[in-house]
């Protein structure tokens, strides 16, 4: 295991935690609030954004626990396979018909995030 790389990995999740929770909330919050959804969609909208900023800190969380306690660094896994289908996700889909997802960092940090969690387990 490397030390570096899972805590690089661990930053990049949370340098995701801070765009997604921070910044992006506010940008997202502003369009949905202006759209013409009914209040509990909107709300719905929002707990669901926010489950997402949850996922990235638990990512976090477990990778720097892992960079510290090597002997669970099976938990590392879930990690990365999710980081590595949610940055294939915005790929296919930017590719797709929304074009607009390639324009954002989460694919990016999603990738970056699953090769250094990865770099980390397997060096």
């Amino acid at each position: 295991m490397n030390f570096w790389f899972l805590m690089a990995g661990g930053f990049i999740s949370f340098l995701g935690v801070l765009i997604h929770g921070i910044f992006g909330t506010r940008m997202y919050m502003n369009n949905i609030n202006k759209s013409n959804l009914d209040n509990l969609t909107k709300s719905l909208s929002l707990v669901s954004w926010h489950v997402f900023t949850i996922f990235l800190f638990t990512g976090t969380v477990t990778l720097i626990i892992i960079a510290y306690n090597p002997a669970y660094g099976i938990a590392a896994y879930p990690i990365i396979i999710i980081n590595a289908i949610g940055a294939l996700l915005f790929i296919c889909l930017g590719f797709g018909n929304h074009t607009a997802l390639l324009k954002m960092p989460g694919a990016y940090l999603m990738a970056l995030t699953a090769i250094f969690s990865y770099l980390g387990i397997i060096s």
